[in-house]
């Protein structure tokens, strides 16, 4: 099946995304004026890890199945992974089908 824009898939974390997830919200956390109401987005949420697998929205598609994602994080905020190709349950960097129950 061809992933298409809107649908929902399962990303999992690579280190690099986690580290960048987490740095943001070490970012946010540790501003000198502390967190405050600047109307700016706030990054806050669970620790994020490699391995960890998130829903995930297709925002652009560029054929075949490498897409850009909208990765809904544990949180207030989301990740983007650009250029990810379908893989297999559980492989870092790589998006797939929700599995059915």
């Amino acid at each position: 099946m061809q992933p298409t824009i809107g649908r929902i898939v399962h990303y999992t974390l690579t280190e690099h995304d986690a580290e960048a997830v987490n740095r943001r919200r070490a970012d946010y956390a540790n501003r000198p004026d502390g967190p405050g109401n600047e109307g700016f987005q706030a990054h806050v949420g669970n620790h994020a890890e490699a391995g960890q697998t998130f829903p995930a929205e297709v925002v652009r598609t560029f054929g075949g199945t490498a897409v850009n994602l909208q990765v809904k994080l544990d949180g207030s905020d989301t990740y983007w992974a650009t250029s990810r190709n379908e893989g297999e349950p559980g492989q870092q960097g790589c998006w797939i089908w929700p599995p059915r129950t």
